[in-house]
């Protein structure tokens, strides 16, 4: 398989903490599978090397290191926002609350997830480590399908479902 083919894998999984008798973390179980394109660095790197040259019907189960997973927690991650970003008509919105967490768009539009630490008098204080980090984990699941990417899919950096449309 030459490097830059491109395939769409499509799996059912099952994430689970430290183990597979871990408490589960979520599950594909009665919901769409996850499709992900190949190369493109969507998915976990040693997730992706560990399933991307599997065949349809066959299993995997197999740990990831939180440090080759979503890291280690960082104090850098604890950041002071202006509370006037979180502001609607002269107030903060109802979802700021300690212990919620709030998706916030970086300055390249990634989106994020901070948990609301405390409300300050003119700040906020938010969590912006992956909620995962410090986490290792344990996935079980099989192969529902692959097939090679369409010149657009690889093109446009996702999958396209059934007639053309993004998934």
């Amino acid at each position: 398989m030459s490097e830059t083919k491109k395939n769409v894998v499509t799996v059912n999984y099952n994430l689970h903490k430290d183990t597979a008798a871990g408490e589960m973390i979520e599950s594909t179980e009665g919901k769409e599978p996850l499709m992900f394109l190949t190369g493109l660095g969507q998915m976990i790197p040693d997730f992706e090397n560990k399933v991307k040259d599997l065949n349809v019907g066959d299993t995997f189960s197999f740990g990831i290191k939180s440090e080759n997973a979503y890291g280690k927690r960082t104090d850098e991650a604890i950041i002071e926002l202006p509370q006037d970003m979180f502001m609607k008509e002269g107030k903060l919105v109802e979802e700021v609350a300690v212990g919620n967490v709030l998706p916030l768009e970086d300055q390249n539009g990634q989106v994020h997830p901070a948990k609301i630490v405390s409300i300050n008098k003119e700040t906020i204080t938010a969590d912006v480590n992956h909620p995962l980090a410090d986490q290792d984990l344990h996935f079980t699941g099989n192969i529902v399908e692959v097939r090679e990417a369409t010149k657009e899919e690889v093109e446009h950096g996702h999958v396209h479902g059934p007639g053309g449309h993004e998934h």
